[in-house]
C-alpha cells in the first residue's frame, strides 16, 4: 500500500476566488484528459504489462496522478470558496452552482460529468503505452491552455508544476515502451492468464 503524506505535492494557496477560473480549472479535475482519467487509465492498464518495470511505471504514475487530482481539486475549491451569487453568475458558474454549490465535482469545463468511456485499456502493452504517451501530450496541452487563460500567480505556480510533471511522465512512458518492445521482440507467445510472455 502507499504512505499518504497529508500535504499536496506542490502548495496551493489561492488568495482571490475567481468563478471564471474555477469553471475552467475543473477540466483537469474531471475532464476526459484530466488527472482522474489518467490515474484510472494507468492503474487499469498496469495489470497486463509484461515486464515488472512497465508495471512499476504505470503504478507509480497512476499514484502520482491521484496526487495531481488532489491538487486540481484544491485549486478548484479555493477558486470557488467565498464567491458571491453575483460573482457566480458573472463567471458563468450558475449551472454548476445549482448542481454542486461550491463543491468540487468531476466534470469538464463544459459541464460534462466524468465518464470512464473516455479511457482505454486494451490489454495489449504496446497499444496501451502509446495511449499513455498520447494522454500525457493531451494533458500537457490542456495545461498550456489553462496557463494561457490565467493571470493569477497563485494559480499559475501549481499549474506550471503540474505541466512539468506531464513532460516527465511522457518520458517515463517512452522508456517503458522501449523496455516492453525489447521484451516482446525476444518472445513469441503472450499468455493472458498469467500476464507473462513465454518463449
Amino acid at each position: 500500500m502507499w504512505i499518504y503524506e497529508k500535504k499536496l505535492m506542490f502548495p496551493v494557496k489561492i488568495k482571490c476566488p475567481d468563478a471564471r477560473l474555477a469553471k475552467i480549472m475543473v477540466e483537469q479535475y474531471g475532464g476526459a484528459d484530466g488527472e482522474l482519467g489518467a490515474s484510472v487509465r494507468y492503474l487499469s492498464q498496469k495489470f497486463t504489462m509484461v515486464t515488472p518495470q512497465a508495471r512499476a511505471v504505470l503504478n507509480d504514475i497512476a499514484t502520482e496522478e491521484f496526487a495531481h487530482e488532489e491538487m486540481m481539486g484544491a485549486i478548484t475549491c479555493q477558486l470557488l470558496c467565498g464567491l458571491t451569487p453575483d460573482e457566480i453568475v458573472k463567471g458563468g458558474l450558475d449551472a454548476y452552482y445549482v448542481a454542486h454549490g461550491q463543491g468540487v465535482y468531476p466534470s469538464s469545463a463544459a459541464g460534462v460529468p466524468f465518464s470512464a468511456c473516455a479511457l482505454q485499456s486494451k490489454g495489449d502493452p504496446v497499444t496501451d503505452l502509446y495511449e499513455d504517451l498520447a494522454a500525457e501530450k493531451k494533458a500537457l496541452k490542456t495545461y498550456d491552455y489553462l496557463i494561457d487563460l490565467t493571470m493569477d500567480p497563485d494559480v499559475l505556480k501549481p499549474l506550471r508544476f503540474l505541466r512539468e510533471r506531464e513532460i516527465v511522465h511522457f518520458q517515463r512512458f517512452g522508456e517503458a515502451l522501449d523496455i516492453v518492445k525489447n521484451y516482446l521482440s525476444e518472445t513469441k507467445v503472450f499468455d493472458m492468464s498469467s500476464a507473462e510472455t513465454k518463449k
